[in-house]
């Protein structure tokens, strides 16, 4: 029997039951599966369209860095971008393509072949895909620290080993929205 909720002045309250209203849904497309699939794909390559334009920015602001107007003895910047700083790029990038190639399916077991040594491979590239990954955001963080921060640099240099930083934690997040964005495909998550 549905629990009543009574008024004690109606002389309906014996058959009375009370439902709230219903209001519509505010955001009804963004409910769908596919549509938080293609929301995710799209975060994500903004993620990382950004990480990589914050890197490029600041190697391109070392590349034509001057000396200070009104400060003719100081010919050179005191730091550049060097391939030091493009190493945890690289290695992010190739940590970021290892993950991405790999179908889901494949690491599950779910793809239909039955073979066990094709998972475990799957599983291996995807740990070294990750591992890449945070070694680049590792790489990224020493480099910050003893390259621009111990060396004690003006605030406008420092920004090159923030940019640096910030492209290894972009694309790393930009892996992990793409990921979870593409369980929506296979229908994993509600």
């Amino acid at each position: 029997m549905p629990r009543t909720t009574s008024t004690p002045y109606s002389p309906h309250s014996s058959y009375f039951v009370y439902t709230p209203p219903s209001y519509p849904d505010p955001f009804p497309e963004i409910r769908r599966r596919k549509q938080k699939r293609t929301i995710g794909v799209y975060v994500a390559g903004a993620l990382f369209a950004i990480a990589n334009w914050t890197f490029l920015d600041a190697a391109i602001l070392s590349a034509h860095a001057k000396s200070p107007w009104g400060h003719p003895g100081t010919d050179d910047p005191p730091v550049h971008v060097t391939f030091v700083d493009w190493i945890p790029g690289i290695c992010s990038l190739l940590g970021y393509s290892v993950v991405n190639m790999i179908d889901e399916d494949r690491i599950r077991g779910n793809d239909g072949s039955g073979d066990s040594w094709a998972v475990w491979r799957a599983r291996l590239f995807q740990f070294i895909g990750f591992a890449l990954m945070a070694g680049g955001l590792v790489g990224s963080v020493t480099v910050l620290v003893l390259k621009y921060i111990l060396g004690h640099y003006p605030e406008r240099f420092t920004y090159y080993g923030y940019a640096n930083f910030s492209q290894s934690f972009g694309m790393m997040l930009s892996a992990v929205v793409l990921w979870t964005a593409q369980e929506y495909e296979y229908g994993l998550t509600p």
